[in-house]
């Protein structure tokens, strides 16, 4: 019978052992969280992973009213998207990590303030990430600096 208790013991303890261990990490992850973007209208962006590609939304804005009204996407080229609030809006899509040059690429970004959509790829640094939306090649485009708040 104590044989029995010290093998049920035991193996719940190596059961737990096993569990606690950290599990790897997956570095394309690495951008999955919420992040302040710079500038004078900062915003939270909430990136996220769906089936191996990353989006992000807006889920925080410094100024979320526009004339006393909910800030809507008024510029989007899409008229039927203009009443769309811009607290929920998906800005970023697509994004593919490139574990070689630990980038993400191939992704869009959507520019609510100009209505316009950029090709775009993201680097993480440290705590930040350098967010470079661009036309055509990559040198004709902005970075902007995100800093990671979640």
């Amino acid at each position: 019978m104590k044989r029995s208790v010290f093998l049920y013991i035991l193996t719940a303890f190596i059961s737990l052992s096993f569990t606690s261990l950290p599990m790897e990490n997956n570095p394309a992850d690495a951008i999955v969280g919420t992040w302040l973007t710079a500038g004078d209208d900062n915003a939270k962006i909430e990136i996220y992973e769906s089936n191996a590609k990353y989006y992000g939304k807006i889920v925080w804005l410094k100024n979320p009213l526009r004339e006393g009204k909910k800030a809507l996407d008024v510029n989007n080229p899409d008229k039927s998207k203009r009443t769309n609030p811009i607290i929920g809006l998906q800005i970023i899509s697509g994004f593919e990590y490139n574990s070689e040059d630990k980038i993400w690429e191939n992704g869009k970004i959507y520019d609510p303030q100009s209505g316009k959509t950029y090709s775009c790829h993201i680097k993480k640094e440290g705590n930040t990430l350098k967010v470079r939306g661009y036309i055509g090649i990559s040198l004709l485009g902005r970075t902007e600096i995100w800093t990671k708040v979640a």
